[in-house]
């Protein structure tokens, strides 16, 4: 296929990217703690952590690490939420050549020891809050090395909703848990201090992470993430977003997304630290009065975030306190952004969000829309695919398909990885013979070179032999003045094969079945019309908000309301 969205990049936004720029991760931290050593690198409940401070603390913990036999290809693990030690950790430990592995501090003690058995970790940095996550492991024969990391690592006295924050995490601790032979984060960093570091030789094929993905059919898998593959997709953003956003002055992007989701850690974190920005950490977004309160005190020009949480906060009455005129981008990843939450953010704060698409297997990000002056309205596409990013829209048998035809959507460039660790026979079903990645995604691209996805192939609901895509429903019924946010998704039908059942979150408490089932027969085709309507007052949510559809998915034996709507086939 042509690529034609080439011809309505923005200007001055590249065909190719040139990645020399960097050798590695660590360089990268080497050449911005030397050109922006007084500015601010991280904000986390009132803390400011310089980049003169993240570069002597990082080095401090790589010189410890080092010396605890750590070698180049080590793994070790990562378990904590935004804290000022998070950043600290991972450079030190990308600095000493070690594989970080993301670790979601939620995790249950099932889900922490596969990935580290998986990995043979050989050490983990946990937070103590979440301490005993570990403990009930047990033994696990790799590890020789337990780092516990402090809620107020490096931030001084506690006080106020730190204090608070401290309190709510640590109760869910178990009283006594007895790791053996553990070491304190801030007594490892003490002691590399006094320690010698030799930087060892890091190049683009080395690999900085093994980003665990794939848990929705089956046990996670650990896809390898170079330091090229991250370096790639970190400058594919960069020149993305020069015209708006650079290092000619300090910026701040506020960081609600979890640093150890793939897509907080590369645009977040990586690019970020690229343009010698600050980050404001959020421990808590699900904390909205508390998140507000910390936009209200701050001047912030970035912001990223999923549908969720832009749609949480647009729920929030204190939001019209915040002050948006220093806002120059917002950025939507994750999941689908629903065209009513992209209208309602730019009338509440002057800012367009730009929508962008992306998985772990491509480091992540692979499409974005253009950023324009002004603003493009809202086409509900996920933009164009970055520069040196090759994609394709291919049938079951993987060959390529025209514009405007739907199917697959599948992608190549060098922020793809390239594979999977312990899973080859994942890698050959995971990528054609061409080296395209295949995304399980389902899409169709424009004549100007939009890609729209339509749905997850494996959320694709089967009504009687029509595809019915969960996207398209959950975007019409959120149109709904009185609907906050929706999830659709197929049960079994005895008639039909599948019908579509839709749980929905009501803004307007009035709102009944009846009225909502009038407005999806108003503006969906008979048979996308949902059967089945569940009200709740909330929705199973992953770790950076998104809604699981998964988990709203009910045994094919399940019993079904009582009496569906007659819907027409």
């Amino acid at each position: 296929m042509d690529a034609p969205w080439l011809d309505h990049y923005p200007n001055g936004v590249p065909a190719q990217i040139d990645i020399d720029r960097y050798q590695s991760l660590a360089d990268l931290l080497d050449q911005s703690c030397r050109r922006f050593p007084e500015r601010t690198a991280y904000i986390c409940m009132g803390t400011r952590l310089s980049y003169r401070k993240l570069d002597a603390l990082s080095r401090q913990f790589a010189a410890w690490l080092q010396h605890k036999g750590f070698e180049k290809g080590d793994r070790l693990a990562i378990m904590m939420p935004n804290f000022l030690a998070y950043p600290v950790v991972l450079f030190g430990a990308l600095r000493a050549g070690c594989v970080v592995i993301n670790c979601n501090p939620l995790y249950s003690f099932d889900e922490l020891k596969h990935k580290l058995v998986d990995a043979e970790a050989k050490g983990i940095v946990v937070a103590e809050n979440v301490a005993a996550t570990l403990e009930k492991c047990g033994r696990i024969d790799s590890l020789e090395q337990t780092i516990i990391a402090r809620i107020g690592e490096f931030m001084g006295p506690l006080k106020g909703r730190a204090i608070d924050f401290a309190a709510r995490s640590l109760k869910k601790m178990i009283p006594a848990w007895s790791l053996e032979g553990h070491q304190w984060l801030a007594d490892a960093i003490k002691q590399g201090k006094s320690l010698t570091f030799t930087p060892p030789t890091l190049t683009h094929q080395d690999t900085a992470c093994l980003q665990y993905t794939g848990g929705t059919t089956g046990l996670a898998k650990g896809a390898i993430i170079s330091h090229g593959n991250l370096l790639a997709n970190l400058t594919q953003l960069r020149v993305w977003i020069h015209h708006i956003i650079s290092d000619e002055s300090p910026e701040t992007i506020i960081t609600a997304l979890p640093l150890y989701h793939i897509f907080a850690l590369t645009v977040n974190c990586l690019l970020f630290v690229s343009l010698g920005a600050c980050s404001l950490l959020i421990p808590d977004p699900r904390d909205m009065k508390g998140f507000i309160k910390v936009l209200k005190k701050h001047h912030f020009t970035c912001f990223s975030g999923v549908n969720t949480l832009y749609n949480g906060l647009l729920n929030r009455p204190e939001l019209k306190e915040v002050d948006f005129s220093p806002l120059k981008i917002a950025i939507a990843g994750g999941m689908a952004l629903q065209g009513s939450v992209a209208q309602r953010w730019e009338e509440a704060t002057g800012t367009s969000i730009i929508q962008g698409y992306g998985l772990t297997e491509a480091s992540p990000v692979v499409c974005v829309t253009p950023l324009t002056t002004p603003a493009a309205p809202f086409n509900g596409s996920i933009g164009f695919p970055l520069p040196s990013t090759h994609v394709s829209i291919r049938d079951e048998h993987g060959q390529p398909l025209a514009l405007n035809e739907t199917g697959e959507l599948c992608v190549k460039g060098p922020q793809v990885v390239s594979g999977y660790w312990k899973h080859a026979e994942e890698n050959a079903t995971t990528f054609f013979d061409d080296g395209y990645l295949r995304t399980g995604d389902i899409a169709r691209i424009d004549e100007k070179g939009f890609v729209f996805l339509v749905d997850r192939k494996k959320d694709m609901i089967l009504v009687s032999g029509f595809n019915v895509y969960p996207n398209e429903v959950e975007e019409v019924i959120t149109r709904h003045p009185g609907v906050s946010e929706a999830a659709a998704i197929g049960v079994p039908d005895d008639n039909s094969g599948e019908r579509v059942k839709v749980f929905v979150i009501r803004r307007d408490p009035d709102l009944d079945e009846q009225t909502l089932r009038a407005w999806c027969k108003d503006h969906l085709s008979g048979y996308k019309v949902p059967r089945y309507i569940e009200f709740r007052d909330d929705l199973p949510r992953s770790n950076v908000g998104k809604i699981l559809r998964r988990e709203l998915r009910v045994p094919t034996d399940a019993h079904q309301p009582a009496h569906p709507a007659n819907i027409p086939d």
